[in-house]
């Protein structure tokens, strides 16, 4: 049985879908704009594997005889954030998307979570992590009040200091919020956000957790797991998922950190899926409107890659994509609206074949269905026959 390596650089898309203006975005293009504000990426693997033959990439040389087969794929669901981008790549349609807060969260939302944990609230805005926690976080270890905040996503994050709120209770605050969180209200995640440090020098550490919505069962990674297969998640997947359809995971502190667990895995795992996050675009450089970290973060990884191709066995195939963009040269820190790439690579495919523009990320989790002889997904059309 096959060994499926399926990589989501999160959030570098390759340019704007027809209807990014219905969410509020522009002529965004993370890869193009990362790589205009670098004067040029050495991105040497990636270009090797097709990145820059992809329809509608122009920003660098196409590689003549590219080793691996490129695309771009369409979001077909409603929404621009990781949840539903990867619920989509293994066949869940989102068609409501999840709710945001532009201004906050209701007042009969916080006066319940007050009065369920005990704390007051301060912040309830959209705001950035680290910038919020330089405003708030004195306050907070005066008064042990929470800080609860949001972001263009749909997601309710509590932070407090790992000295004034215990990480335990921390943790339990965010369960009640996840309960509170329902019907009308349910965002596509609740996360604790704790953070360390003194006034001035706050960091937030490695104990961020998850609290998502569980998705159905009628998925890939429930029907693999189900037929004996296993599946690994790397970084932040089985927050994603909840913990549905994951035969096993470990959280990283990083792309570094995730790339060395992809690659240990790769060499020791006999068959299965690894399936791994890639979180430092969009979390550090994305959001942080940070186009040169971006860039290099891009050409560390890109070397990474290299090395994962050098230990992967002959019948292995590898995909790499994302789940959305986040241009960080666009105005304000959302995500972006974007086509995401897609790159194959088989030591038993020949490569080259241009895979066009695909209709929905679900393609990539409907190929990997065939691959494994798996039930075939509600969305996504298999592109398996023209790689072969």
């Amino acid at each position: 049985m096959k060994k499926v390596i399926w990589i989501v650089l999160d959030s570098v898309g390759i340019g704007a879908l027809p209807d990014a203006a219905d969410y509020g975005d522009g002529d965004v293009d993370t890869l193009g704009n990362v790589y205009s504000a670098n004067h040029g990426l050495r991105l040497p693997t990636l270009r090797k594997l097709g990145l820059f033959n992809i329809d509608g990439v122009s920003v660098d040389e196409k590689f003549d005889n590219p080793i691996g087969s490129y695309g771009r794929l369409n979001e077909l669901s409603k929404g621009k954030d990781t949840t539903t981008g990867h619920w989509e790549m293994v066949g869940i349609h989102t068609e409501v998307p999840f709710p945001t807060y532009p201004y906050g969260f209701p007042e009969e939302i916080i006066r319940e979570f007050e009065a369920r944990t005990g704390h007051c609230v301060i912040g309830n805005i959209p705001a950035s992590g680290t910038q919020i926690i330089e405003e708030l976080g004195e306050q907070h270890m005066c008064t042990k009040n929470l800080i609860v905040y949001t972001s263009a996503d749909s997601v309710l994050q509590i932070a407090a200091h790992e000295k004034i709120i215990p990480i335990d209770d921390l943790y339990k605050y965010c369960e009640i919020a996840r309960e509170i969180m329902r019907g009308e209200h349910e965002v596509s995640r609740v996360i604790a956000r704790p953070f360390e440090g003194d006034v001035g020098k706050f960091t937030r550490t490695a104990n961020r957790h998850d609290y998502a919505v569980a998705p159905t069962e009628e998925n890939l990674l429930c029907y693999a797991k189900n037929a004996d297969i296993p599946v690994i998640g790397i970084g932040k997947i089985e927050d994603i998922f909840a913990g549905s359809g994951i035969s096993a995971a470990v959280h990283t502190k990083g792309n570094d950190e995730g790339m060395d667990l992809t690659i240990k895995y790769t060499k020791e795992l006999d068959s299965g899926i690894i399936f791994t996050n890639l979180v430092d675009f969009d979390m550090k450089w994305g959001h942080r409107n940070d186009p040169i970290g971006y860039g290099r973060g891009l050409e560390v990884v890109d070397g990474q890659i290299g090395k994962l191709l050098e230990v992967m066995d002959k019948d292995d195939i590898l995909f790499i994509t994302a789940d959305h963009g986040c241009d960080p040269t666009a105005q304000g820190t959302d995500h972006t609206r974007e086509y995401v790439p897609l790159l194959i690579y088989s030591p038993a495919f020949t490569g080259g074949v241009n895979l066009g523009t695909r209709n929905s990320f679900a393609d990539i989790g409907q190929t990997v269905s065939e691959i494994f002889g798996l039930r075939k997904l509600a969305i996504g059309k298999s592109f398996l026959n023209e790689l072969n």
